[in-house]
């Protein structure tokens, strides 16, 4: 597709001629700063616009002046160095793309897999580890946010210069070089995008586009933007199309975006996004969306993350149920089989923990595709105190070594219909922590450290005891998955565990994912489900679970070929077909009758 015109960030009109534009309504003047030249004033145009023609190209740094306070540019596209500094304008055609045929996969196909940038090594490092990826079976990385944040470690989500990726990360060319390696191995790119507020430094808008906030409504970071300007709408919308067509990423996950006040921009977004890139692309639209709302679901958002789904999952395997974990904690079987029937879990119904307030719509009519689901991302592992994952928390085995209800659960989210998110490590069993980490400045590091403090001594597991500093280059180390990487027998034995089950979705479940839809789903015992799908092809896929920790006899299972058992033990005999023992799945395909 050619290059749109951006009403926001610098505009190359030439090799050695650029327009710079910023919308400030609240300033009388602005000025623009070039790197050791004389400021240049820019000319006012309607509806708080200024604008100026500049001799210059690539590589120049600048930024604008209003009053006595100079600033980057808010639509910056690469910064000389960190978000107080220059901006740097940019070349975005000069990029020789080595897969330009490359038109992506469709949703169904795919395998996610969330990583944080920083802890992969950078651009350059995720582009080192693609091809191992690819071989385990994943068809997308999903990127945790990139936008231009305060120092070099940060989890992304206090980014302040949405279009600028952090140079903490590497070079826009290096991550338009991971992209495009990603492309030649038959895999997606997703950017985790943060529309809904900006981090707490950096961020100059309020000092001269003070109607880019509203004052009547406040978000959990402050004022809430303010989505009803059209020129607020236009910046956001331009992102989105801005990362999915000069970087070419695949696919876009809106972070919390219960937190954007006016819910019809989704709709336009998605809507000018899909029609100016074109039907000859796979372009794929994911949320967060804490609301549950299923009507956006199918079109024109592909799919939503299922915090339901997680949060019954992980209540029965660890029988938590602080916090949020109490709507789930009474009948939490009972919530695992909504979710693998019907998607939500939460439909309408009072949640205990929004004060009684309905949450969610009915998402029966939605297919399973519409749902991501996970056991471990950066949010379920990293927003706790010590920030521990599933294999610490159940002092989980190796598969193969007995009942293991995390290898059950595992088996039920890369065998289910729902698409399957993976979280950076978890392949190989890491047991690394991944903690809250950023680089803040002195004061506003205190106000963390003593924020969180606050925060986890209400929970009744946490002890008091001093959290990791956030602000600590160590507590950024800590949380390497590759820390313990390869350290004992078990790291290679749950590689193959999770390459065994993906190379069964990618030869059983994959091809047959269009057009299924769930049968049924039905409670057999405490922490056991059996679910059942048409799939595409008019077979049926069943599942059963048991992630108790007695077994469950006299189980009904229909006919069909056992695709996997996780209780087939080495050279073991075959186990009954009526019986489900502690932390096991059962998989069975039962092809079309005619």
């Amino acid at each position: 597709m050619p290059t749109p015109e951006y009403a926001f960030g610098p505009l190359r009109l030439g090799p050695d001629q650029t327009r710079f534009r910023l919308w400030a309504p609240g300033a009388d003047a602005v000025a623009l700063e070039l790197d050791g030249a004389a400021p240049v004033p820019m000319t006012a145009k309607a509806d708080g616009w200024f604008e100026c023609d500049v001799a210059c190209g690539a590589g120049t740094r600048y930024r604008f002046r209003v009053a006595d306070v100079s600033f980057p540019d808010p639509a910056s596209r690469l910064q000389d160095r960190d978000v107080h500094d220059f901006s740097v304008v940019t070349d975005v055609d000069s990029f020789d793309w080595q897969h330009d045929a490359w038109r992506g996969r469709p949703w169904h196909e795919t395998v996610l897999y969330e990583l944080h940038p920083g802890l992969y090594g950078g651009f350059a490092g995720i582009t080192q580890r693609l091809s191992g990826l690819a071989r385990l079976g994943v068809t997308a990385i999903e990127l945790m946010p990139i936008a231009d944040f305060p120092g070099p470690r940060n989890w992304g989500y206090d980014g302040v210069l949405p279009y600028a990726p952090d140079t903490a990360y590497g070079t826009p060319q290096a991550l338009r070089t991971l992209i495009d390696t990603a492309h030649g191995l038959g895999m997606m790119v997703f950017l985790d995008v943060v529309y809904n507020h900006f981090g707490p430094d950096g961020n100059y808008l309020g000092q001269y586009a003070g109607a880019f906030f509203r004052q009547d409504k406040h978000t959990p970071w402050g004022p809430a933007i303010d989505f009803s300007r059209p020129e607020v709408r236009r910046f956001f919308t331009e992102n989105a199309l801005y990362w999915l067509s000069a970087y070419r990423f695949d696919g876009l996950r809106l972070d919390a975006v219960h937190a954007i006040p006016d819910a019809g921009w989704l709709d336009d977004m998605a809507g000018f996004v899909r029609t100016t890139i074109g039907p000859e692309r796979h372009v794929h639209l994911v949320l967060e969306n804490d609301d549950n709302a299923a009507h956006l679901l199918g079109a024109p958002f592909d799919a939503q993350w299922n915090d339901d789904g997680h949060h019954a999952l992980h209540t029965l395997l660890t029988g938590e149920s602080d916090g949020y974990y109490r709507d789930y904690a009474n009948t939490p079987e009972q919530g695992l089989a909504r979710c693998l029937a019907e998607g939500f879990i939460y439909q309408g119904e009072a949640s205990a923990h929004r004060g009684g307030r309905p949450r969610g719509e009915p998402s029966a009519h939605l297919p399973p595709t519409a749902f991501v689901l996970f056991l471990q991302n950066h949010d379920q592992i990293g927003n706790r105190a010590m920030g521990e994952r599933l294999t610490t928390l159940l002092n989980a085995r190796a598969p193969g070594q007995g009942p293991n209800p995390l290898a059950a659960a595992v088996a039920l989210l890369l065998l289910g219909p729902q698409i399957p998110l993976l979280f950076m490590g978890e392949e190989f069993g890491s047991k690394a922590p991944f903690l809250y980490f950023t680089s803040h400045n002195k004061a506003l590091a205190q106000a963390v450290r003593e924020g969180r403090q606050r925060e986890f001594a209400t929970f009744l597991a946490f002890d008091g005891a001093s959290l990791p500093d956030p602000n600590a280059t160590s507590t950024f180390d800590t949380s390497s998955p590759f820390a313990d990487h390869g350290e004992g027998a078990s790291s290679s034995v749950w590689q193959a565990y999770y390459a065994r089950l993906l190379e069964l979705r990618h030869r059983h479940i994959i091809p047959r994912l269009q057009g299924a839809r769930a049968v049924g789903a039905r409670v057999v015992g405490p922490g056991s489900v059996i679910a059942s799908w048409r799939m595409g092809d008019g077979g049926m896929l069943t599942l059963a679970i048991n992630l108790a920790s007695q077994p469950v006899d006299g189980i009904a299972l229909p006919d069909g070929e056992l695709i996997f058992d996780s209780r087939q033990m080495p050279d073991g005999p075959p186990p009954a077909r009526d019986s489900l023992a502690a932390g096991s799945l059962l998989a069975l395909l039962e092809a079309d009758k005619p």
